[in-house]
């Protein structure tokens, strides 16, 4: 299905609430949508051992967060070497991809974008081809804010479910930890219960699929995830949309998605 203008979409909702299920399904109905994982960028900057890989390298080898800046000029490189944004030049002319001037200039603006008007806000491609959804970044509202200053999401998705039916997946989920295949006894069970498929060997349950911690970390996302549902709110591009099951939600979203980007 194609699309008539440019998408830039988040999707948010709670830790297994399904965002990976209705991303997956979006990008397989709409070619030409691309996925930007933050986490992706980062992996992909360390193994080719670029400057920003170099500097970020030791921070996530020792499990800490990788400062908002840089982030923000992954995303923005990113996106300028896919021509989806193009960064200005107080002289009004726009740099070109072979510009050595454009790291630097995209590092002014991300470092203190208000300080940095002199060279205007990238320009935006609005081709239907430069449409993407962006996993992983941003989770704050204070994010969304400097993530504004590169490019401008016009959707956000808020994807809820009962935390009762999540607790109820998470209960019921196994791993086969070699492989890491995962299975459910509720919906997508082993042929025999407790052992894996494909080589016999038992599954385990993750640490972390306790209910004490599953809360916690529910919590913590509804602590953190009101003021940036607020933000995109105001912004006007916030949708909103609830189910118990990811078969319930998708013809939703599809529907919503092809009102705002493919129908005239």
């Amino acid at each position: 299905m194609r699309l008539r203008r440019a998408a830039r979409v988040i999707l948010f909702g709670a830790p297994g609430v399904g965002k990976g299920t209705q991303s997956e399904r979006l990008l397989r109905r709409f070619p030409q949508l691309s996925s930007i994982s933050s986490g992706d960028l980062l992996r992909h900057n360390v193994k080719q051992r670029t400057p920003l890989g170099i500097k970020v390298e030791s921070t996530m080898k020792a499990g800490g967060l990788v400062p908002d800046d840089i982030i923000l000029r992954l995303i923005s490189n990113e996106l300028n070497q896919r021509g989806w944004i193009h960064w200005g030049h107080p002289s009004g002319n726009v740099m070109t991809l072979s510009s050595s001037a454009v790291d630097a200039e995209m590092a002014a603006f991300v470092s203190s974008p208000a300080h940095a008007r002199g060279y205007g806000q990238p320009r935006v491609n609005e081709d239907p081809s430069a449409s993407f959804l962006l996993d992983g970044f941003p989770r704050t509202a204070a994010q969304a804010d400097r993530l504004d200053e590169i490019v401008p999401i016009n959707l956000a998705v808020s994807i809820k479910t009962p935390f009762e039916v999540i607790m109820e997946r998470i209960s019921g989920r196994w791993v086969h930890e070699p492989s890491g295949r995962v299975y459910n006894t509720t919906f997508n069970a082993p042929k025999v219960p407790g052992r894996d498929d494909v080589t016999g060997e038992p599954l385990v349950r993750r640490a972390d699929d306790s209910e004490e911690v599953y809360r916690a970390r529910w919590n913590k996302f509804q602590e953190t995830s009101e003021p940036l549902l607020e933000h995109y709110a105001r912004k006007g591009v916030l949708w909103e949309v609830e189910g118990t099951t990811s078969d319930e939600i998708t013809p939703k979203l599809f529907r919503e998605f092809e009102r705002r980007f493919v129908e005239v």
